[in-house]
């Protein structure tokens, strides 16, 4: 199945929780939700207070994007706030086994985010315990950034190993996904999608219509 997880970093705070309902009224699947701490990125984004606010104006996935060090620390607060995917970043957890096991046993799914530089071998121990792999296609910490283009062969490579071991793992994207660069990643296997600027920017009603189409042309 192949899922439209729009981020809320690209949307107007002046009216976020208008544009999210906008979101999920034209059929998006998921809400992408970016947290940084300033630390593991440079930037700050928000915490659980607006994540709290905001799980009343949807029903939709809440698909919470952890770009903070030390993790664990917050697994039971955002798990409060209405999270219903929590993905850890593998560079920014130093004990990944114990941290996504206490994911999944908080009633969430468990997601494992990769850099751009960070290599899939990563993840050979940890499959059993990941619903989903976020694979980062520009370096985390900032919006509206441009893809890398090598992320497609990285997309492609992941893919094959879930394929080669039978495993049923969602494969999200996360960065410079547009008109551009859609295509590409579905050819090569991803199947959850984040996009901010593209799917906020003008009407979101049409972008996010627009992107479904494209992804049902994968199904």
């Amino acid at each position: 199945m192949h899922i439209l997880s729009p981020s809320i970093l690209s949307a107007d705070f002046a009216c976020l929780g208008a544009q999210i309902a906008r979101a999920d009224q034209a059929g998006a699947q998921y809400i992408h939700i970016d947290v940084m701490d300033g630390f593991f990125v440079p930037s700050i984004s928000f915490g659980m207070p607006v994540i709290q606010s905001i799980r009343k104006v949807t029903e939709k996935v809440f698909d919470v994007h952890l770009m903070v060090e030390q993790p664990e620390r917050y697994i039971d607060e955002f798990v409060r706030c209405g999270a219903d995917i929590i993905t850890i970043h593998a560079e920014a957890c130093t004990h990944l086994d114990r941290t996504l096991d206490y994911i999944r046993s908080k009633g969430v799914k468990a997601g494992l985010a990769l850099c751009p530089s960070t290599p899939l071998s990563v993840l050979e121990y940890l499959w059993n315990k990941l619903d989903m792999v976020l694979l980062m296609t520009v370096n985390p910490g900032f919006g509206g950034q441009k893809y890398i283009p090598e992320m497609t062969e990285k997309v492609a490579a992941l893919r094959k190993m879930m394929e080669e071991r039978g495993l049923d793992i969602d494969l999200e994207v996360d960065g410079g996904i547009n008109d551009d660069t859609i295509r590409s990643v579905l050819e090569a296997g991803a199947n959850v999608l984040v996009a901010g600027s593209a799917v906020f920017k003008n009407s979101i009603e049409e972008n996010v219509e627009k992107y479904l189409k494209i992804m049902q042309e994968y199904e």
